[in-house]
């Protein structure tokens, strides 16, 4: 639908019904298709035609919403799978074997952190993180000849510092890279990194995409546009013995990457998401332009409150013009999305202490919500972390997350201010 405007596509992108066909996605909760012949069923598994034959690898309710997803970052497929986590994974196995490496910023999410450094190692694939400050020769410094990509956080998470986007994607392709997004915090609502020549775009679709705490799931889309075959990914040029000898960049063309992430990794891993869950995301998506509106209004009134606040060290948050990343907020975003990071006066048990007063505001292990939640990355999300990484990735011991959801302005900030009031 790529004529239509992103309000437009939210609401109809994805699920065309014919005549007489259902007008809402339906739940497709079966594991398996029935097919009437031996030979169609053999021309699915060599990947010589489209159709689901098993639920682990498609399923039309998740192939909808796989389809609505990679409209709004236009891209050129999508896969969804059963978490953020696996989003991260799958995109990174796509292109990194045993013995390859990846670099990333140090201010990435915890989990993903910790998945990096330590999970994927014992894969065999190495990770170098960079300082968010880092200048281009620091970073092209990591690089080696068995660097395979770049990761990055269009919005850190918890930190919502604001990636230099035209930037990373003149590194990554100045070394032949392709540069993966996680595009979490933001969303293609409001921001679209393919349109700024990001190569792959991941999201946590538990977050703002389902936007109701309802499920968890991720996505993984496919720009089309990097060239695998500039010698440095035979994996994805070379034949493939296990579909009797395709190269999947001969074979599907600017859809190599996503068609192997689907037919290789899902369906050896298994990370789907379930139908159920996908036609929950897609009611999601539905609303997604109107939330996110009110989540950026809503969280930018927080920010400005805290700012002036004087038990409120620090704030950081994209559209205050005192950010650091203001710049970058307004090239970039359409608005500031809901999250916003602030330091507390004192240390550890002030932030404890704010959290425990909070009335309306909910100590949640969660973001992206439509109610508001707040936690203390240091004790929890990010506890894994040892202090020294921590305090690298910007995580401070009063380092407060909050989630502005969607609750009247006036109700919000009396309970942060109330909370701050007991410190």
């Amino acid at each position: 639908m790529s004529k239509y405007g992103f309000n437009t596509k939210c609401l109809q992108s994805g699920y065309d019904p014919k005549n007489g066909e259902p007008r809402i996605l339906p739940i497709f909760q079966s594991t398996t298709f029935r097919y009437e012949s031996a030979d169609e069923v053999a021309a699915l598994f060599d990947l010589a035609k489209e159709g689901h034959m098993y639920s682990r690898i498609s399923n039309p309710t998740v192939a909808a919403f796989e389809e609505k997803i990679s409209d709004l970052e236009g891209g050129v497929g999508a896969l969804a799978t059963s978490s953020g986590q696996s989003a991260s994974l799958i995109a990174i196995l796509t292109i990194c074997n045993n013995g390859e490496h990846f670099i990333a910023p140090n201010n990435i999410y915890g989990g993903s952190f910790t998945l990096f450094s330590s999970t994927l190692a014992k894969f065999g694939i190495s990770a170098s993180f960079f300082s968010k400050d880092a200048s281009d020769e620091e970073i092209e410094s990591l690089i080696k000849p068995e660097t395979k990509l770049i990761f990055t956080e269009s919005l850190s998470n918890p930190g919502v510092d604001v990636l230099d986007l035209e930037r990373f994607v003149n590194l990554a392709h100045k070394n032949g890279l392709p540069l993966i997004v996680d595009n979490t915090l933001a969303t293609p609502y409001l921001l679209r990194p393919i349109e700024h020549g990001a190569d792959i775009v991941i999201h946590s679709s538990t977050k703002y995409i389902d936007g109701h705490a309802t499920s968890v799931g991720g996505v993984v889309v496919d720009s089309g546009n990097f060239d695998w075959t500039n010698g440095k990914f035979p994996h994805l040029t070379e034949k493939d013995p296990n579909y009797h000898g395709l190269s999947y960049t001969e074979t599907f063309g600017e859809a190599a990457y996503i068609v192997k992430a689907r037919a290789v990794f899902m369906r050896d891993l298994g990370t789907c998401l379930s139908p159920f869950n996908a036609f929950l995301m897609n009611l999601g998506t539905e609303t997604l332009p109107v939330r996110m509106d009110r989540h950026s209004e809503n969280a930018l009134a927080v920010a400005e409150f805290l700012e002036s606040h004087p038990k409120v060290e620090w704030v950081k948050y994209p559209f205050l013009k005192s950010s650091p990343s203001y710049e970058n907020a307004v090239k970039y975003l359409k608005a500031g999305s809901g999250v916003i990071s602030f330091g507390v006066k004192g240390g550890i048990e002030e932030g404890k202490k704010f959290i425990d007063n909070l009335k309306l505001t909910a100590l949640i292990v969660h973001v992206g919500d439509i109610r508001t939640c707040a936690l203390h990355p240091g004790s929890m999300t990010h506890r894994q972390l040892s202090e020294e990484d921590q305090i690298k990735a910007g995580i401070t011991p009063n380092l407060i997350r909050l989630s502005v959801g969607l609750e009247n302005i006036e109700d919000i900030l009396e309970d942060i201010e109330k909370a701050l009031e007991a410190i």
